[in-house]
């Protein structure tokens, strides 16, 4: 954890989760240090998996909409101007390339979310503040949200940098491109994060550079399973083959939420009749499907980067979700693995619930490498203006809470 302020290391940073979901942010700030002392989501499915690892937090089940900031501060015990982080991903299917160009428009309610979370914003004024929403929504509609992000932001008074960033390219198994908007009220300007994992060469680098993550070294530790197979508590297959297995695994020898979903005989048979790279193309005649997406009963290959996770991941003709190995779709442990959460994360609700909550969560590891690198240029510049005037921006203590490994 880097220091922000010149409060000791001992005192964590406070961080609040918006549209938490099944909690992806929010992992990914304790990871970096932070003390996620509330989460807010209007989806009750969806947060209980947040509540189950954040059991010290509050765990809100109320739209963002009708709770105005004043009551949700009060609340969860904070002040305006007291939080040090805030954090959410506004849910904007309105943008999302999935939607026919056709049916998007500007004013779109499910647009209207990113101008809630602004207003929180505006009262709650915390120190440092992350937005995180699908790519399409920075350039969407000529720019006119991302407009008003950046004005509203600017107006209240902080300083704000924005990119599109893609997971594959921060260490995450998984093509996921992501907006993200990171502002604070110290009047810097942060440097997005630069890459630290690059597409396989074609011939050897004569740096050492990391290379992206494929699909098994995320998951190739995972014991196989035939569909409908698997157990709450799982031992892992094998020691871990790679850095990033290394990286996610909890310390118990086993890992939970480790089961195949029980496929329907004819979606068995599909998924089993192809090997690993194909898809409904490479499918025998009599099992083949009329339209469908592009990667329609299709399995993965060992050496591939995932796509990017969907809420429909649980389906094998929503998309490429089967598995290298075994004729059957992802797990939810796998799942998670590819979306970057460790295995001491556990997931709560019906095995489509829980993939729901995966397919709109953000990957931990992302959020905790943009966070970190922001910490990391907020320490030189507070060591740097330090040496001129005492500074008497400082952090708040934190409350306790169970913690997430990685």
């Amino acid at each position: 954890m880097y220091p922000i302020s010149n409060m000791s290391q001992s005192h964590t940073k406070r961080a609040v989760d918006l549209f938490c979901g099944c909690g992806g942010i929010s992992a990914g700030l304790q990871l970096a240090g932070y003390d996620v002392i509330a989460g807010l989501d209007v989806e009750k499915r969806y947060i209980s998996t947040f509540a189950h690892n954040f059991p010290d937090a509050h765990a809100i089940t109320d739209s963002i909409v009708t709770l105005p900031a004043a009551d949700f501060a009060s609340r969860i015990g904070i002040k305006p101007g007291e939080l040090d982080l805030l954090a959410g991903g506004p849910p904007c299917q309105g943008f999302s390339k999935n939607v026919p160009r056709k049916n998007r428009y500007l004013e779109d309610p499910k647009n209207l979310l990113v101008k809630s979370f602004l207003e929180y914003a505006e009262y709650l004024n915390p120190r440092i503040i992350l937005m995180e929403n699908v790519a399409e929504m920075k350039n969407g509609f000529d720019g006119q949200y991302t407009d008003e992000v950046v004005s509203r932001l600017e107006a209240a008074g902080y300083t704000v940098s924005q990119a599109v960033l893609n997971a594959a390219d921060y260490g995450i198994p998984q093509r996921r491109r992501r907006a993200f908007f990171l502002a604070n009220r110290l009047g810097r300007t942060f440097s997005i994060p630069q890459p630290t994992h690059m597409l396989k060469p074609a011939t050897p680098l004569l740096i050492n550079e990391a290379q992206h993550v494929s699909v098994w070294e995320a998951i190739g530790d995972l014991p196989p399973l035939a569909h409908g197979e698997g157990k709450d508590w799982t031992p892992y297959a094998s020691d871990f083959q790679s850095e990033y297995q290394r990286l996610m695994r909890n310390a118990h020898g086993a890992v939970r939420n480790h089961v195949a979903r029980k496929l329907q005989p004819k979606q068995f048979e599909r998924l089993s009749s192809i090997g690993p790279g194909q898809g409904h193309k490479d499918l025998p005649v009599h099992l083949q499907v009329k339209g469908g997406y592009s990667g329609a009963y299709a399995r993965l290959t060992k050496d591939m980067i995932a796509p990017t996770i969907t809420r429909w991941v649980f389906h094998p003709g929503s998309g490429r979700w089967g598995h290298p190995v075994d004729a059957r779709v992802l797990s939810i442990r796998e799942v998670a693995r590819i979306q970057g959460f460790p295995d001491s994360y556990e997931f709560v609700g019906s095995y489509t619930q829980q993939a729901g909550q995966l397919g709109n969560a953000v990957p931990p590891l992302l959020a905790k490498k943009v966070v970190s690198d922001l910490d990391r240029q907020l320490a030189l510049y507070t060591a740097s203006s330090r040496s001129t005037s005492p500074s008497n921006d400082s952090f708040s203590p934190s409350v306790g809470k169970r913690k997430v490994t990685a």
